[in-house]
């Protein structure tokens, strides 16, 4: 089972510091996006920027870590990672807040949908399934490990396809705004 979870937790921890590095550079996105839901971040931009910047770094360090030595400990802090990125996207269809993205991958236009929930909430399970039964090992260039990195690859594709993409191609995305006729 655990050769199966090792693309998942991969995918996973790979998309937290794609996730992250954005969010290091400009931290705003992230701060409005926890601020539209009531989340405490902050009485000013200045110490806003700073928290969320911290905590960017914190996921990117994470993530590093978790794929450099993969264990019951770090896999199992992706785990609560994406547990609370889970219930950050919950929060936020239930409040109908965020409008735009927190800043992930640097769409500033890709607000959370059900199916962003489902990602994280799966990712979440394959971090906490490698954290009860961490085979996962360091990849080097063996034909196995290769295959795992592939896969991880890919699933680390469609994660970022369905959070980052797909909320770009709603019949409202494709239109865009309305034209209105000109008079003549």
């Amino acid at each position: 089972m655990g050769e199966l979870l090792a693309g998942p937790y991969l995918a996973a921890c790979g998309l937290l510091v794609a996730a992250g590095l954005p969010k290091l550079r400009d931290p705003l996105p992230l701060v409005r996006a926890l601020r539209s839901v009531g989340l405490p971040i902050g009485r000013t931009i200045g110490t806003a920027s700073a928290t969320t910047r911290v905590i960017a770094a914190a996921e990117v360090v994470l993530c590093i870590a978790a794929i450099a030595r993969p264990g019951t400990l770090t896999a199992g802090l992706v785990a609560l990672a994406y547990l609370a990125f889970t219930g950050f996207v919950a929060l936020a269809l239930a409040k109908g807040g965020v409008l735009a993205s927190c800043g992930c991958f640097g769409k500033p236009d890709t607000p959370p949908t059900r199916a962003h929930l489902l990602v994280t909430a799966l990712l979440a399970g394959a971090a906490a399934a490698t954290a009860v039964e961490p085979s996962v090992r360091l990849l080097t260039a063996q034909p196995g490990e290769l295959v795992t990195a592939g896969y991880a690859v890919l699933v680390a594709f469609l994660a970022w396809l369905v959070i980052a993409v797909l909320p770009t191609t709603t019949p409202a995305a494709v239109r865009g705004p309305r034209a209105t006729p000109q008079e003549g």
